[in-house]
């Protein structure tokens, strides 16, 4: 009986993982964010490629992240995916804040006529100083 109850666990946990990925997904589909990130970037003709290999990365990092497996990559290894992830989550987060218009409504409240650029910046670091602070003083 403790086979059922392990096969029952296993499919009430990949149904929420398929279910929060896919609306993960679906909520990046329907803002139009990746068509639009690869618009800026200049990849457009690569948009399929682009969302295969983000598919496939999710997939990758589920089963990495599920059965536990080991990855061989030292500790460079890990700075060089920590760091195109950063890469890949900050474009994607200034793509999202682009469609739903954040930083022009914000810029306008502020009354703020130059120094995008600056502000854009500003943020970026300070996300970059508190990720480093949290690296190096908790330790999590």
């Amino acid at each position: 009986m403790e086979w059922f109850a392990n096969i029952c666990v296993a499919v009430v946990g990949v149904a929420g993982g398929v279910g929060v990925a896919g609306g993960v997904f679906a909520f990046i589909s329907i803002l139009g964010i990746l068509p639009r990130l690869a618009g800026r970037m200049g990849l457009a003709k690569y948009l399929y490629s682009l969302e295969n290999m983000i598919a496939y990365g999710g997939i990758a990092g589920t089963i990495v992240s599920v059965f536990q497996l080991p990855l061989p990559i030292g500790y460079i290894g890990g700075m060089v995916i920590g760091f195109f992830s950063g890469i890949f989550t900050g474009a994607l987060i200034m793509a999202l804040a682009e469609t739903l218009k954040v930083i022009p409504i914000l810029c306008h409240r502020l009354k703020l006529v130059h120094g995008l650029p600056i502000l854009i910046f500003s943020l970026a670091l300070g996300k970059a100083l508190g990720s480093f602070y949290q690296l190096i003083f908790t330790g999590k």
